[in-house]
């Protein structure tokens, strides 16, 4: 699972008085063992590699609704995301678009861009407001591009990234909203450092392409059902276990292929 129990304390905070504003960025004196708590790329690093990495690294608070990256510009600044979820997303002319992945401590925000592809085509955004850690994504090429076990664990990692754009567009397809919205908890509640999540109607209906109708009452199936509480702008799980019983068979896929492929790590 990749779950953290992290504090602000554990990425340099003292005290909730001191977190930074969203648009803070700041450069820290990241320790490996912070690494291993928050980000599980980072954890995987060699001691080496890591410590190429750790004087270019900042403290980013990202602000939920931050655009990140717009579709076909090239990415200036990667993510290794800690407390944050991120949403990549893709959109069509007529403005309509559909999330295709989420991101979190599991992982990389520009991995497609720093394995040398150039600008992305999907839009990504801070689906839930967190700490990030972050540099340049010219930095973060050259040292990929410098050590071979580096470039390794970031072609792993984006092999499970396309399993879990190839089983959302399976998903969606064919499984009803209900499973749908399971999934989508699960997976966010894999990437988070809470059980609770930031949402709302509007962008999970958007983000999958359904009614918001149908979220309502997907929701509403599992708030009555004591799996969740939601409230606007925040839903809470309740029985992660109940989730996983009423989620289709794509969560376990998604879930076990970056387990596969991701070596475990202190603290996930």
């Amino acid at each position: 699972m990749f779950r953290t129990e992290c504090s602000e304390s554990a990425i340099g905070v003292a005290n909730p008085q001191a977190c930074p504003m969203p648009d803070d960025r700041r450069r820290i004196s990241v320790t490996r063992t912070d690494a291993s708590r928050q980000n599980r790329l980072l954890a995987a690093l060699s001691r080496v590699d890591f410590e190429c990495l750790q004087p270019h690294l900042k403290r980013a608070s990202l602000s939920l609704g931050e655009v990140l990256c717009e579709p076909r510009r090239p990415l200036r600044q990667a993510y290794f995301p800690t407390t944050s979820i991120v949403s990549k997303s893709c959109g069509l002319s007529n403005g309509t678009s559909a999330e295709i992945a989420v991101v979190g401590n599991e992982g990389l925000v520009g991995v497609d861009d720093i394995m040398g592809v150039g600008s992305l085509l999907c839009r990504v955004v801070v689906q839930s407001s967190g700490f990030a850690y972050q540099l340049e994504a010219e930095r973060l090429r050259e040292e990929v591009a410098r050590s071979g076990a580096m470039q390794q664990l970031f072609l792993r990692y984006t092999q499970a990234l396309i399993t879990q754009m190839a089983q959302a567009a399976v998903c969606n397809r064919h499984h009803t909203v209900d499973q749908q919205l399971c999934r989508w908890l699960l997976l966010s509640l894999d990437r988070s450092s809470s059980s609770e999540i930031a949402w709302t109607q509007e962008s999970i209906a958007k983000n999958h392409g359904v009614r918001r109708e149908s979220v309502t009452d997907a929701a509403g199936k599992l708030q009555h059902a004591g799996l969740i509480r939601y409230r606007r702008g925040r839903i809470a799980v309740l029985n992660r276990s109940g989730l996983e019983a009423r989620t289709c068979e794509c969560y376990a896929v998604v879930k076990n292929e970056c387990d596969r492929l991701l070596p475990p790590t202190m603290g996930f």
